[in-house]
C-alpha cells in the first residue's frame, strides 16, 4: 500500500556537480518553505561510482525500517539518473528520473583524467576503472515501470533524451520541447515530484 506520509526523497545529483546544484537547491528552498525539509535528503556522493554507490546504498538502508518495504523515493539527475535506476531495481524504490544518462560510460570517457567539480572546487581523477564500474550497474531491463517517472526535455544539450526515451519506453514520461540538460522550469513541476514520492506537501509539518 502507497502511505504519503511514509515516504522521503534523496536527491541524488550528477557528475560533477553537488547538493548546491540547481534542481538540489530548488527542492531545498521548496522544501523548507513547506515545512517538509525532514523529508528530503540531499547528499554530496563520490565521483568514484563504486563510492557512491555504497554511499547510497548505506542511505537508504539506514532510513528503511527493518522488515518494510523502501520508503525512500530517488530523484536522479544525469548520472544521477544512472544510479537511482540501479538502486531502485536493487531496492523496489519509486523514482523520478531527470534527463537521466543510459549509458554514462561512453559519455564520461570524454573526461578521463583530471577533473574539478564545479561547486567545491574539490580535484579528481577521472579513470578508466571508474568507466567499468559504471558498466557494471547497468540496468538491462526495467522491472517495474510503473514505480518510475521520467521526466525529458529535448533541448538537452548534453545527453540524447532519445535514448532515454527508448531505455524506459514502458515509464510514465514527462517530455518537454526545448529545454536543456538542466531541466529549465523544474520548479514548475516540484509538486508533482513529491506527489509521486508521496510526500505532501499540502500538509503542515511543523
Amino acid at each position: 500500500m502507497f502511505l504519503i506520509d511514509e515516504y522521503m526523497l534523496i536527491y541524488i545529483h550528477g557528475f560533477n556537480s553537488s547538493p548546491a546544484s540547481f534542481k538540489a537547491s530548488l527542492l531545498q528552498n521548496f522544501a523548507a518553505t513547506n515545512n517538509i525539509a525532514d523529508r528530503i535528503l540531499i547528499p554530496g556522493i563520490s565521483s568514484v561510482p563504486a563510492t557512491a554507490i555504497e554511499q547510497l546504498k548505506q542511505l537508504i538502508e539506514q532510513n528503511t525500517p527493518i522488515g518494510k518495504s523502501c520508503p525512500i523515493c530517488l530523484v536522479g539527475s544525469s548520472l544521477g539518473g544512472f544510479y537511482a535506476t540501479w538502486l531502485a531495481e536493487h531496492y523496489d524504490c519509486r523514482v523520478v528520473l531527470i534527463n537521466p544518462a543510459v549509458k554514462p560510460y561512453e559519455l564520461l570517457d570524454a573526461y578521463l583524467g583530471s577533473n574539478t567539480n564545479y561547486y567545491t572546487g574539490e580535484e579528481f581523477e577521472l579513470t578508466m576503472e571508474h568507466m567499468n564500474q559504471l558498466r557494471e550497474l547497468e540496468v538491462k531491463k526495467i522491472t517495474h515501470p510503473d514505480r518510475y517517472l521520467l521526466m525529458l526535455q529535448t533541448g538537452d544539450e548534453v545527453l540524447d533524451y532519445k535514448r532515454a526515451i527508448e531505455k524506459y519506453a514502458a515509464v510514465p514520461s514527462i517530455v518537454e520541447e526545448g529545454g536543456s540538460h538542466a531541466f529549465m522550469g523544474f520548479d514548475r513541476h516540484l509538486q508533482t515530484v513529491l506527489a509521486f514520492c508521496g510526500i505532501n506537501c499540502l500538509k503542515n509539518y511543523a
